[in-house]
């Protein structure tokens, strides 16, 4: 797999920011559903029976343990914690060097001490997830504020690997529980049929989805399988263009489920973790940068051809397979496409055993394979003590990430009874260890499809004289059938998510909905916030009921007109039966439920923290009340976003305009060196016509000097001559 660096660069942000999500959406919440006239006082969770500090972090890992060491009651210290993890997180969306381990730890920390006491509310699959994978972004983020650098780790693949066998468990196991539940709408192919109207809060785009064709949702029924089963195994494919198309059907999935339901953070936490299936070269693709590593142009001809050959393999065995398990045939006289299961129990049985243990075996060797390179690279570094520091830090982070994928291989095969029992016992020891600090889950999510009947929906009424009942509406739940489904993603309305669990069945499995009857029938103001914001839209907001009950009901979506106009409502319904009686304070039965839930608070009220951290808490919660939740998440969302984009935009000018300095700079230095050669060209010219004049003059001197030489020679002979002449007359 080519480099990560981007990749990473983009989950850690997008955790950060799911991280703000969770925690705002949480803080709004805190004093109806956990204050000390919430429906579940956190205090009761944290009984403090003189142990010391330590003793009560090992029974239950929280830091409200600390609240009265501060002088905070719990309710103020949970406000506090969530106000911490909130600009914790918004901070280090703002601000790369926070992205860093120990940021990341202090979420985790954070959150978790909010699970600790979060009770039923908190106990949702996409919670777990969360803290799993803030867990794993511990091991992912760089040391920042220690080391003071942002340079690329030679473990880091080890450690962003983990991110991608999560993915991997959460899909396969989501895609497998839904047949293993033996849900006969699952196995029919027609759970979609049902999912749209019968989901916790559907999307407006969930009533336009539920009309289409019923051989269209079953073809998606069969896509969700095929998406959910086959597919998670490209992601330890070692071609890249299959763990890309893995990564887009992933994507795909999840958006369509976010158009269609609100859940909340859980589809964004997903689609965060399938950016481990990407690399730079991709992420640059999108940015539109150009590709700097060249490696496929590297590639021999032959492993191109390969790879190609073998994706088309890979494509028609799964084309293949989907249209023998599914009985895929062609419909020409209704023009559409017929499908059904074409496998039975025992052998989809049969296959978990085949591929459970050959699973963990491909976890095996991919996580070998990431260990081994990156090992690799920290021995091929050329400075010693920089190769021992990367060995060291290579030795730690590898053993961590052993220990996870090794831990995790017990809520993994849940899936699969022999399998399981298969592991090695210390393995499941190990497991029980960490258990209670969320490290690894199991995942099954759309394990049985609900409402086959019709969606079952609690309506409250309210009266002051026991003869005119007036419905309590919920602002997110379906209960008015004229109005429009919401759309409140990324936050999660707890108290409504609940309300549709209670239900599923009898109100004796809700114990929490008896403390709900009975906190509105005192009118407390906490608990009225979470069914309406804007209090002055709660139909008892002067005065409090004196009686109220519970009926159920049956919801369906309506029907387009004959004429295919969109009728006027949204639902309609039938009535069902009574889910709670009618009762008043003081009513035997309402006293009695309260007693036997031990949802009457026996202790002493506790005096209101006046410390000037709780003032300063008080103060934030008066700024947000009546901002309905969903709303300032959003604000949050695009204010972040926004300054992200300034912040990238100004660095991409900053870089332009570095890069325009360079350039002149560069044209500066050749304009100096062309300046210069002409001055060289000309000076050697002028040496060279010097040097020409100076052998000239040599030469005309020679000249002279031969002349000279000659007239004296010839002077010389003369006087010869004229001597022997004289000789001669002499004689």
């Amino acid at each position: 797999m080519g480099e990560t660096i981007l990749p990473r660069r983009l989950f850690l942000w997008c955790m950060a920011l799911i991280y703000m999500v969770a925690f705002v959406s949480l803080y709004v919440q805190i004093p109806g559903l956990y204050g000390n006239d919430g429906l579940l006082p956190a205090r009761w969770q944290l009984r403090y029976t003189g142990k010391s500090l330590l003793e009560q972090l090992l029974t239950s890992p929280t830091l409200l343990w600390l609240g009265p060491r501060l002088g905070l009651d719990t309710q103020t210290a949970m406000e506090l914690l969530c106000l911490t993890g909130a600009a914790l997180s918004l901070a280090a969306t703002l601000l790369e060097p926070l992205r860093d381990s120990l940021v990341f730890f202090c979420l985790w920390a954070l959150y978790l001490s909010m699970y600790q006491v979060g009770q039923v509310f908190l106990y949702f699959q996409w919670d777990n997830l969360l803290l799993e994978t803030g867990f794993l972004c511990i091991l992912v983020a760089p040391l920042t504020l220690i080391r003071g650098s942002r340079t690329v780790r030679d473990h880091d693949p080890v450690t962003f690997w983990l991110i991608r066998w999560l993915l991997f468990r959460l899909m396969f196991a989501s895609g497998v529980v839904k047949l293993t539940s033996r849900c006969p709408t699952w196995w029919g192919l027609t759970a979609l049929t049902y999912h749209y109207e019968t989901q916790c809060i559907p999307t407006p785009l969930a009533w336009f989805a539920h009309q289409l064709p019923v051989c269209w949702q079953k073809l998606s029924v069969v896509g969700t399988f095929i998406i959910e089963i086959p597919v998670p195994f490209l992601f330890f494919s070692p071609l890249r263009r299959l763990r890309l198309a893995a990564f887009y059907m992933q994507l795909l999935l999840q958006v369509l489920i976010i158009l269609s339901g609100n859940y909340n953070f859980f589809n964004l936490l997903t689609v965060t973790l399938c950016l481990s299936l990407l690399d730079d070269r991709h992420v640059n693709f999108w940015l539109r940068k150009a590709d700097k590593s060249g490696d496929e142009n590297n590639d021999s001809k032959l492993l191109l051809w390969l790879s190609r050959l073998v994706e088309l393999l890979v494509w028609a065995l799964m084309i293949f397979g989907t249209i023998i398990c599914f009985d895929l045939q062609v419909d020409s006289a209704k023009n559409s496409v017929s499908s059904r299961t074409a496998f039975t129990y025992h052998q989809f049985n049969q296959f978990l055993k085949t591929v459970t243990i050959p699973c963990i075996w491909i976890g095996v060797l991919s996580l070998t394979w990431e260990l081994v390179t990156s090992m690799f690279r920290c021995a091929c570094i050329s400075s010693f003590l920089k190769r021992f520091w990367g060995m060291i830090q290579w030795t730690v982070f590898s053993a961590a990430a052993v220990s996870m994928f090794a831990v995790s291989l017990v809520p993994f095969s849940y899936i699969e009874y022999d399998s399981h029992s298969r592991l090695w016992p210390g393995v499941r020891q190990a497991y029980g260890l960490v258990d209670r600090y969320q490290l690894v889950n199991s995942y099954g999510l759309f394990r049985r499809m609900t409402g086959v009947g019709g969606r079952p929906e609690v309506v409250i009424e309210g009266s002051n004289d026991g003869n005119t009942w007036t419905e309590i509406e919920f602002m997110y739940k379906p209960g008015n059938v004229s109005a429009s489904p919401p759309v409140v993603t990324p936050h999660q309305p707890r108290l409504d998510w609940q309300m549709w669990f209670a239900a599923l069945g009898p109100q004796t499995q809700s114990p929490w909905f008896t403390s709900l009857m009975y906190r509105l029938l005192q009118g407390k103001r906490e608990v009225i916030e979470l069914i309406q914001t804007d209090v002055s839209k709660y139909p008892f907001h002067e005065e409090p009921p004196t009686y109220l009950r519970a009926h159920r009901y049956r919801y369906w979506f309506t029907e387009p007109k004959a004429d295919g106009s969109f009728p006027e409502r949204w639902w309609r319904r039938v009535y069902d039966e009574e889910f709670y009686p009618r009762v008043h304070l003081g009513n035997t039965f309402l006293e009695g439920m309260l007693t036997q839930f031990g949802l009457k608070d026996k202790s002493a009220s506790r005096r209101v923290s006046n410390t000037s951290v709780a003032q300063a808490v008080r103060r934030v919660r008066a700024q947000v009340r009546g901002v309905p939740a969903h709303t300032l998440i959003w604000t949050l969302i695009a204010c972040s976003a926004t300054f992200c984009l300034l912040q990238g935009l100004r660095g991409k000018n900053r870089h332009t305009e570095q890069t325009a300095v360079t350039n002149k700079a560069a044209e500066k230095v050749d304009d100096l060196n062309e300046g210069g050669d002409e001055s060289l060209s000309d000076h050697s010219e002028e040496k060279q016509a010097k040097e020409d004049e100076s052998e000239k003059n040599t030469d005309d001197e020679e000249e002279e000097e031969n002349e000279q030489k000659s007239v004296s020679e010839n002077d010389d002979e003369e006087e010869l001559v004229k001597k022997d002449e004289s000789h001669d007359e002499s004689f």
